[in-house]
């Protein structure tokens, strides 16, 4: 297949920041060597230090045909439930680069309807380039908003742990409270303390 779009988000089990779905189209008729051995080199984002993060990231945008990134912020994700925003996030990028002829595949979730052909794929972002590629578009995407939030919420860790539910960002919770940025509807034990 020449056109294979694949999606995936960042900040799915975070405790604060918003949710970022990004999608990246390959057209595999142009890729380059030097674009193959990109491809080569992907994998889970969680499998690469931030720093090899950042080093992927301008590689994948050279060698992809297109990239969408899609957020959803904190107080959508408390109204609309962390499952269902992940799921449109997830096929509003995949719309944004179809394009006929496109398969789309998603990490282990079926999303609405693309209006392309598309595929859920378990365990996507070790299996499918595509995939391992928006992986990394979004995880850059939303440690870079999570560190310049860290100026704006000082206290909370948030350049450090991103929002993620570490021993640390559960201390500050207990120390500082919430803030703006921080998911309400999660049922965390950081949460337990809080008169709610």
């Amino acid at each position: 297949m020449r056109f294979v779009a694949g999606a995936d988000e960042a900040g799915r089990g975070c405790l604060a920041g918003p949710l970022v779905a990004a999608a990246v189209l390959f057209d595999y008729e142009r890729l380059t060597p030097a674009d193959l051995r990109t491809l080569s080199a992907l994998n889970d984002s969680k499998q690469h230090t931030p720093e090899g993060r950042e080093d992927l990231m301008p590689r994948v945008l050279r060698a992809a045909t297109q990239v969408a990134v899609t957020t959803r912020c904190v107080r959508g994700i408390d109204e609309r439930g962390l499952h269902k925003t992940n799921l449109a996030a997830l096929s509003d990028a995949l719309k944004r680069v179809a394009r006929p002829g496109c398969l789309c595949l998603s990490d282990g979730f079926a999303v609405p309807a693309t209006g392309y052909a598309q595929r859920a794929v378990v365990g996507g972002d070790a299996r499918s380039a595509a995939i391992a590629a928006a992986s990394v578009i979004a995880k850059v995407t939303r440690d870079r908003f999570m560190q310049r939030m860290e100026e704006r919420y000082p206290g909370w860790g948030f350049a450090d742990h991103v929002g993620y539910s570490t021993p640390e960002h559960r201390a500050a919770i207990i120390g500082r409270g919430v803030s703006p940025l921080h998911r309400m509807s999660f049922q965390s034990v950081a949460y337990q303390h809080l008169a709610m």
